[in-house]
């Protein structure tokens, strides 16, 4: 296979994306000497754990939950030194190539905390609301040492929010009225916070411990096997000779990518490694380049099966199973990504550019053999999923041991028929799947952490804010459920700058989608639960790439060497197209196939809605098929209206609700009325 190699373009910004990546997923110490085992060899224990309890192993729910966060602290600070850079002239709180001895007690006392519950299950369910001092003690510690590691990995904002929320709890008798809220005693706080499933260890924290893990090992695993790479090249064989090509393999590669990997940071490093320097030479300003890589690897947390964490905590809140989330969110998701392949053909025609000669592009059937196998754990994982129907955690773990067996005999089956030494070849892969158990466990304390500390600020909001929050947002909403919507949006994003994207979806569902479905009740109009956790979701993940602070922009400026700022506010551009569907889906269900079961009647839906996001997609990038003139944009939007909710349009005309559909066509009239006005203005390809 005839492999790109362009890395030497962006050596070291593809470091500095490197370095973001690694810190994102949990290497940030690197000791020197015998304790550069410590941290490798606890985090292979803690998938060992969580593989068992997926398969022979049956532990209480409250013990799963508790030895999984004390992985997780152990992890932390063994690996986190108190700050990334030196302060104050004190280095030892900096240091990164040992492991200070107070942070191994910090750990082993972090640790302890998390799993007392565990280890006094008994005394704590016989003293259930009336905790004793020790209680209270071991309490205060674990709440300490969860915000600080919570600090250490996520950065300060869901420590100060989870904070803000329990100063709220205390402080709520002396508020103005408007925000008064009759307080709670601190043994109340620390039972429901810290010794009950209502709090830290709740249901975030149990769909990290029992499914979420799994995933983000798999994904590890197909990784370390090299996938990631072979999707890109495949992706590239594909579509890397059409116009813009490298632009398309981006978006493609990202997608497939994205399927398997909760992080946008490790997508970008992953593809745009290969696509930045490739969409540059092409003829791709540095900024638009790495705005496309940013746009693609941020969606990919859209695209189903997998969706990152959060998808799975949907399931939990909204009490479905795992494959109603993917049928709900699969027309948006793949609307999404056909409208970004839309925009880069819009930008490549707008700058007039090619595609890459086929020459030097990989073999597209040569490419596609080299790494079949690498679709065998996907297929199975779809097949456990989608056709069996078995839960979320054991069609991974079955996804997971077919992924072990492979990576297990695919080094030496390459050495043989190249034929070089197989014992090496076998002790290689034996180290590879050790490494990936040992970095899916790294790339899961993030996640673990931002499930628990979320926890907190669900704990509390079940103490009795809940209807206060609700009376609070639908006073600053007046009752509209359309300001409700975009200040439920607006916050997503700018919490969302500071979080994780799970953590942003815990702390909005739980504040704003029980108010969604409730004011839009009081409007007469009713919200799917579904629709309103799907919105949350989506302006969760839209805030990795907003500036100024969406760390996406900054990995892909690195690699790009453009500037950040002016890259995310362009991959905020891109991804505008995928703002909007959340809107549409709150209004017309029928995107997020509620209530629908018929083919035939899904894919008019997702069709329509492709290209309701194509006219939108022309209406923000000012292009169709030649520059759009002030007066067709109305025009565009009008068809995006149509097409995506033809049930408002039909109110319009006239028509029955059961009729909808017919509408479709004033919208594509109107599309194709927009083409042929464009046509005569196409540019013409230049002549060589």
């Amino acid at each position: 296979m005839t492999t790109i190699d362009t890395t030497h373009e962006a050596d070291e910004g593809l470091e500095i994306a490197r370095r973001m990546a690694e810190e994102e997923e949990g290497v940030a110490r690197r000791p020197q000497g015998p304790t550069k085992w410590v941290i490798p060899t606890i985090c292979v224990i803690w998938s060992f754990f969580q593989l068992s309890i997926a398969s022979w192993w049956i532990l209480d729910t409250v013990f799963i939950r508790a030895i999984h966060l004390g992985f997780a602290l152990l992890v932390v600070y063994l690996n986190y030194p108190l700050f990334k850079e030196t302060r104050l002239g004190l280095k030892f709180l900096s240091v990164k190539n040992r492991i200070p001895w107070y942070d191994f007690i910090i750990a082993v006392v972090a640790c302890l905390s998390a799993v007392y519950i565990a280890i006094d299950y008994v005394g704590i369910n016989e003293r259930y609301g009336a905790p004793i001092t020790r209680d209270i003690v071991i309490g205060l510690i674990l709440l300490f040492v969860l915000l600080e590691a919570s600090r250490r990995v996520i950065g300060p904002a869901l420590s100060i929010i989870a904070l803000f929320f329990c100063f709220y709890a205390f402080f709520g008798p002396y508020m103005p009225d408007i925000l008064a809220f009759k307080g709670v005693s601190l043994g109340r706080f620390m039972g429901q916070i810290t010794m009950s499933t209502e709090g830290i260890y709740g249901i975030p924290l149990d769909v990290s411990a029992t499914i979420v893990f799994l995933f983000v090992l798999f994904g590890a695993m197909l990784e370390k096997a090299g996938a990631g790479h072979y999707f890109i090249q495949l992706a590239l064989s594909i579509l890397g000779g059409f116009k813009g090509g490298p632009a398309k393999a981006a978006v493609m590669g990202s997608g497939l990518t994205g399927l398997v990997s909760g992080s946008s940071i490790a997508n970008i490093v992953t593809t745009g490694t290969f696509t930045i320097p490739l969409m540059k030479k092409v003829g791709y300003p540095p900024t638009k380049a790495a705005a496309v890589e940013v746009a693609a690897s941020t969606d990919g947390q859209l695209a189903p099966p997998i969706m990152g964490a959060a998808a799975f905590i949907i399931a939990e809140y909204v009490n479905v199973p795992y494959i109603e989330v993917i049928k709900a969110a699969a027309i948006p998701a793949f609307a999404s990504y056909a409208a970004l392949f839309y925009i880069t053909h819009i930008e490549a025609s707008k700058l007039g550019l090619q595609g890459l000669p086929r020459s030097e592009l990989p073999r597209f059937f040569k490419t596609l053999i080299s790494g079949v196998h690498y679709l065998i754990p996907i297929s199975m994982l779809l097949y456990e999923l989608i056709i069996a129907r078995h839960s979320a955690e054991l069609a991974a773990f079955n996804a997971i041991w077919v992924m072990a067996i492979l990576m297990l005999f695919q080094n030496p089956v390459k050495a043989y028929l190249s034929k070089q030494p197989i014992g090496p070849a076998f002790k290689q892969s034996v180290v590879d799947i050790f490494s990936a158990l040992a970095s899916g466990a790294r790339n899961m304390c993030s996640v673990a952490l931002a499930t628990a500390a979320a926890g907190i600020i669900v704990g509390v909001v079940a103490m009795g804010l809940g209807g206060l929050i609700t009376e609070v947002i639908d006073v600053l909403a007046g009752g509209n459920i359309f300001m409700l919507l975009v200040i439920t949006a607006i916050a997503s994003l700018i919490i969302g700058m500071g979080l994780p994207t799970t953590a942003t979806y815990i702390v909005m569902a739980s504040l704003t989608a029980p108010v969604i479905v409730t004011v839009g009740g009081d409007m007469d109009f009713i919200v799917p639960l579904m629709a309103a956790h799907l919105f949350c979701f989506y302006f969760g993940i839209l805030a990795d790439d907003t500036p100024p602070v969406g760390l996406a922009a900054y990995a892909a400026s690195a690699i790009a060497k453009s500037p950040p700022i002016p890259t995310g506010l362009q991959g905020f551009m891109y991804d505008i197209r995928t703002a909007i569907l959340p809107f549409m889906f709150i209004f017309n269900s029928d995107l997020i196939l509620h209530n629908i079961s018929s083919w035939f009647q899904g894919l008019l839906i997702f069709l329509m809605a492709c290209l309701g996001n194509f006219a939108f997609a022309s209406a923000t990038q000012g292009w169709f098929v030649a520059r759009n003139r002030f007066y067709e944009i109305p025009l565009f939007l009008f068809v995006t209206l149509n097409l995506m909710r033809p049930d408002l349009i039909a109110k319009w005309v006239g028509l029955p609700h059961d009729q909808r559909y017919w509408t479709y066509l004033i919208g594509l009239v109107l599309f194709g009325l927009l083409y042929l006005m464009q046509r005569p203005r196409t540019p013409k390809p230049a002549t060589v």
